[in-house]
């Protein structure tokens, strides 16, 4: 596969009908599961994340994923190649551990990202699972960048990816990346532009700044779970919501409810017209909850059941940052000669 050709696979993934000439999905793409529902404010979604190095046995690891699930959640997140990545690792989607895992989400009705060092009849891959409420496999993203130091030595060597990837839940788009894949901005653009609410990033290491980056240029949460036994939350500012290292003794597991109705706008075109006319008629249906001067952005929060913020603003014609920057992106290449189809 030469460059072109790569280029053009990374850009097909779960979600490449929803793709526009814009290089991205529309606001009204983005919309998915209703939020205020059952009495609910905004779009909650529960999530675990469980860090700690590999080595303990799958009983182990299923012990307190089966204790997490029964406490209720939506998504359940493991860390990267978490059973190890050795001779002995390798092993198929219908292999123990994704058959132990399945097994839970269909127990608690959750879903669970299940990483592992797969194998793909010739091929080796690191790859993230993601498990359904049923126990059924909704997709799996095969890293597309992985650690050529390490993984490249191993035989078999691991192979990178082809696709980035997105997958819709009935909660909301959920986005996949692994540990290196970091420090590969376009693969983040990507994911926005498939409409990703929440990146799931198992991995090794930390990355700190480097992860919270990419929260900051693409306004989705991300959430990891790592070696180090530890999880950072970052929100769609970029804000670092959280972080939680090692809390039971050689694992972390921490809990966090992300809300996936709150919306984020750039200032340019919302404000201060059409923001402050929909503060003054629905004031008490939605809040301006964070106000970030410097950079003009703001954010929007539904206050009670039954309300969207995200559909209220589209209402009163506010754009959310994201369509608005992947429209400005088609106007100005537009601008250069580029066309689209």
């Amino acid at each position: 596969m030469d460059r072109r050709q790569f280029i053009s696979a990374t850009a097909t993934g779960y979600l490449t009908a929803a793709e526009t000439a814009a290089g991205g999905v529309t606001e009204e793409q983005q919309t998915t599961p209703v939020a205020g529902a059952a009495g609910k404010i905004g779009r909650p979604v529960r999530a675990v994340s469980i860090g700690f190095k590999p080595g303990p046995s799958l009983e182990q690891i299923a012990g307190i994923v089966d204790k997490e699930g029964a406490r209720g959640t939506d998504v359940i997140v493991l860390p990267e190649t978490f059973r190890g990545q050795d001779e002995k690792t390798q092993e198929t989607l219908d292999g123990p551990t994704v058959s132990a895992l399945a097994r839970l989400a269909e127990k608690h009705r959750t879903y669970i990202v299940a990483p592992i060092d797969r194998k793909d009849g010739n091929l080796r891959l690191n790859s993230a699972v993601l498990l359904d409420r049923r126990g059924k496999i909704a997709g799996a993203y095969d890293k597309l960048y992985p650690f050529w130091v390490d993984e490249f030595e191993r035989r078999p060597p691991v192979q990178p990816g082809k696709a980035v990837t997105v997958i819709p839940t009935d909660f909301g788009r959920l986005g996949l990346a692994i540990c290196y894949d970091v420090n590969w901005a376009p693969l983040w653009q990507r994911l926005s532009d498939f409409g990703a609410e929440l990146v799931i990033w198992p991995s090794a290491y930390s990355a700190g700044r480097t992860l919270q980056a990419r929260a900051i240029d693409f306004s989705y949460y991300i959430m990891s779970a790592t070696w180090e036994a530890d999880c950072l939350v970052f929100d769609i500012d970029g804000d670092r919501l959280l972080y939680e290292k090692a809390n039971r003794g050689d694992f972390n597991v921490t809990q966090f409810t992300f809300d996936l109705d709150r919306c984020i706008f750039h200032e340019d075109l919302n404000a201060p017209d059409r923001l402050a006319k929909l503060l003054k008629e629905r004031g008490e249906d939605v809040a301006r909850e964070k106000s970030l001067p410097m950079e003009k952005l703001f954010v929007l929060k539904a206050k009670r059941p039954g309300v969207s913020a995200r559909a209220l603003a589209r209402q009163y014609g506010l754009e959310e940052r994201r369509p608005y920057l992947n429209r400005s992106r088609s106007i100005v290449d537009q601008a250069r000669g580029w066309q689209f189809t």
